[in-house]
């Protein structure tokens, strides 16, 4: 299904803990952030990619944008992704979840028609990279990066927020792989060996596609 939905995918990290840009990863053949786009696509239909580093990420989405607030992190990038966004529904996620559940997101979409923010909790923690932010936040956002906030979900109890239960999604994601990343080495080649066919005499360790191996992502 596509809904007038604008996906948004944060890129305009480090990769420190990847030692190496993650969003361009071979995943099945393709970078790994053009995998996170074709699930985006089925229920997005805008794609942004947020990151200082504009051409290397263009042929990806429809836009790119860069952080408006330097220096701030994943708050910054939200707001960059909000405030270019054609639509007033977005799906927030990351560069490194190639696990991405086109039924999940498309379930987080309809459970915004009452909230402005919508995001999984699971054991007191946060997934505000796998969310829906509608762009009412825009305004709550800039005013939490102003008064110095860096943390990604600072301003939810400023807006609607929908706190989302794992039993709430159990029928669609039961461990929740769709909100997994992949942050190190260790956690790439683990998750390659799962779920990608591996050719004969491949040894599994990751590598990128396409040039300019130096740059980062988030």
């Amino acid at each position: 299904m596509t809904n007038r939905v604008t996906g948004i995918i944060l890129a305009g990290g480090a990769s420190r803990r990847m030692g190496r840009n993650k969003a361009l990863l071979d995943w099945g053949g393709i970078p790994m952030i053009a995998a996170i786009v074709r699930r985006l696509r089925s229920v997005a239909d805008e794609i942004i990619i947020a990151a200082n580093d504009r051409p290397l990420y263009a042929p990806f989405a429809d836009r790119c944008v860069e952080d408006v607030f330097q220096n701030v992190g994943t708050l910054a990038g939200i707001h960059a992704g909000l405030q270019a966004a054609a639509h007033e529904v977005t799906l927030v996620v990351g560069c490194d979840m190639p696990f991405l559940n086109p039924a999940v997101l498309e379930w987080f979409v309809q459970a915004s028609q009452s909230a402005e923010v919508v995001v999984l909790r699971r054991a007191g923690q946060l997934e505000p990279l796998h969310a829906v932010y509608r762009t009412s936040c825009l305004t709550v956002i800039e005013d939490a990066i102003l008064a110095g906030e860096r943390i990604a979900y600072s301003f939810y109890d400023r807006v609607r927020t929908r706190y989302v239960a794992p039993a709430e999604i159990s029928d669609l994601d039961p461990t929740l792989c769709s909100f997994r990343n992949v942050n190190t080495p260790e956690e790439w080649n683990r998750a390659a060996a799962e779920c990608l066919p591996q050719p004969a005499g491949h040894s599994g360790d990751f590598h990128l596609v396409g040039a300019n191996s130096s740059r980062h992502a988030t």
